[in-house]
């Protein structure tokens, strides 16, 4: 069975950096048993009822200002899997999750930045699934766990978001880290190589500067949906941490 995993996405600019997490990154396809899918959540696509992407061929969306030219002329051309989009909507319907279907919206930053770090061929398919971020964390958990027997089809389940994701904390030219930012990422890494869901479940309430780590959710809401692909063996592995710009966290976990 295939793991799971969240990766962080950073700034759009990451897809340009050389550093030990964008090595793992583009390390990931050889160590890593080759999918014959890609199913991956982006915090910035977020809709009021679970979506899943089917656009035949994705267009490349460049949601974001002020980055490196270079960035606005990267494209990343992977199609989606109609079969497999039918099948994840039937999955929904049975765990009794609304959804509907979306068969002309592209990959955002969230996406291609990450599996052009992965994937950079972009020949593997993709479905691209949305976010909402007015759900319970319980509620997530089970959208992930909905998703679960994906895995044993060698599909590849992606959350792509940031635990430390607060953009107005940022110091773009610091080298250190705020420790308000790893004490949280700290409090999350025990609870979910403990797999205590309800402390997380509840972490906006119980964790150490969660209101400075998350200010909105979108971004965490990818973490509880990759967990929830998990649910079955329970374990968690964390692969990566950093932090730039002071707080902005890079992480990877893995759900087996």
């Amino acid at each position: 069975m295939i793991p799971s995993y969240f990766f962080a996405h950073g700034a759009p600019s990451i897809v340009l950096e050389d550093n030990d997490y964008t090595k793992l990154l583009k390390q990931f396809k050889d160590n890593t048993p080759q999918p014959k899918a890609i199913v991956l959540f982006s915090a910035h696509w977020e809709e009021a009822v679970q979506t899943v992407g089917a656009a035949k061929a994705y267009e490349t969306i460049y949601d974001f200002g002020g980055f490196q030219d270079e960035l606005y002329q990267m494209t990343y051309p992977a199609q989606s899997d109609l079969a497999l989009a039918e099948q994840i909507q039937s999955l929904f319907t049975k765990y009794g999750i609304d959804n509907t279907r979306n068969e002309t919206r592209g990959l955002d930053h969230g996406a291609w930045a990450v599996l052009k770090l992965l994937y950079p061929d972009a020949d593997i398919p993709v479905v691209a699934l949305s976010v909402n971020r007015h759900l319970s964390n319980e509620q997530q958990y089970e959208i992930g766990k909905a998703l679960a027997e994906l895995r044993e089809q060698d599909v590849l389940i992606i959350g792509s978001g940031g635990t430390v994701h607060n953009l107005r904390a940022l110091d773009w030219s610091s080298e250190g880290i705020d420790g308000w930012a790893e004490q949280f990422d700290n409090w999350i890494q025990d609870k979910l190589e403990t797999w205590d869901t309800g402390a997380l479940f509840q972490y906006r309430e119980l964790a150490p500067y969660a209101r400075e780590a998350v200010p909105t959710n979108e971004h965490f809401i990818p973490l509880l949906l990759a967990m929830g692909t998990g649910d079955a063996s329970r374990k968690a592995k964390l692969l990566h941490r950093s932090y730039q710009y002071g707080n902005l966290s890079l992480s990877c976990w893995q759900f087996n």
